[in-house]
């Protein structure tokens, strides 16, 4: 496995493989990998020639009042979970390289960007658009794996690439769960062990909208309040939303008519952590 540090370099051997006719795959991440990243790299790894992943903990999408410095770390792991996965490529630049000290341009999304996640962490779809375009621009990949985790962010990317016609198509990977049903993340790491044993109240609260949808339920605040009443049994959670959107265009719905997200972010002391399924009338 190679590791490229530098932007430059990344480009010069993405153009090398586009040269030879190669295709990539490429799998974008923040590091401190799970299994949850693993399931993304072993998928790209079937679509491609060649596979990068890349490690980043972007700072432009992290508010001031967030997570950049406690963000978790471990690039020796990481480095061998990439290279016993079979990534070709560990893309591993530093934030000075990749941001000019006067850079003055970023990529804006207007719609799907102004609900959920987007109200509570203004700027931050702005900051995973421009940085995913700056990757793109690097890796040129063939083919990008994305986690349905993040599922506001993974419709953005989708129209990013459909709006500024980037040359590569977006994988969707299911979310991958611990036994307990909790949806992994690293910012799973942080939590105390209190409030791991209360994170499983947003698999509880999704479970239980799965439930009353299957039986019929067809009302967004229906489902919204057993939602919010499976969460607050939990001492520990402060709800940020409990959403029901349209699962393109995320605008609202108040009737289950067509495929609907049901979104959560929910706050804990030491992390916040979101969740989804998608209700299919």
């Amino acid at each position: 496995m190679k590791i490229i540090r530098h932007p430059t370099d990344m480009q010069r051997w993405a153009l090398e493989q586009r040269r030879a006719g190669a295709s990539v795959g490429f799998v974008p991440t923040m590091g401190y990998l799970h299994e949850g990243h693993l399931s993304l790299v072993r998928l790209a790894r079937a679509r491609a020639e060649q596979l990068v992943v890349s490690v980043f903990v972007n700072p432009t999408q992290f508010a001031p009042n967030e997570d950049f410095t406690k963000y978790p770390r471990d690039w020796r792991r990481d480095e061998r979970l990439c290279r016993e996965a079979g990534a070709d490529v560990l893309f591993a630049p530093r934030a000075e390289e990749m941001y000019a000290h006067d850079a003055s341009v970023s990529v804006l999304e207007a719609r799907l960007s102004a609900g959920l996640c987007g109200v509570s962490r203004p700027g931050h779809f702005a900051g995973v658009c421009t940085v995913v375009a700056k990757l793109f621009n690097l890796v040129l990949p063939t083919v990008a794996v994305f986690g349905e985790k993040d599922a506001q962010q993974l419709r953005i990317i989708q129209r990013m690439v459909r709006d500024l016609n980037f040359p590569v198509e977006l994988v969707a990977c299911p979310i991958v769960r611990e036994a307990d049903g909790l949806a992994m993340s690293s910012r799973n790491a942080r939590l105390t062990p209190e409030e791991r044993a209360q994170a499983t109240c947003l698999r509880r609260a999704l479970d239980a909208v799965e439930h009353a949808f299957a039986r019929g339920e067809r009302d967004a605040d229906a489902l919204r309040k057993i939602a919010r009443g499976a969460i607050e049994r939990a001492p520990l959670a402060r709800i940020d939303y409990i959403e029901l959107v349209d699962d393109e265009s995320l605008d609202p719905v108040v009737l289950i008519e067509q495929p609907t997200l049901c979104a959560l972010a929910v706050n804990f002391p030491s992390a916040r952590l979101i969740d989804n399924t998608v209700l299919r009338p």
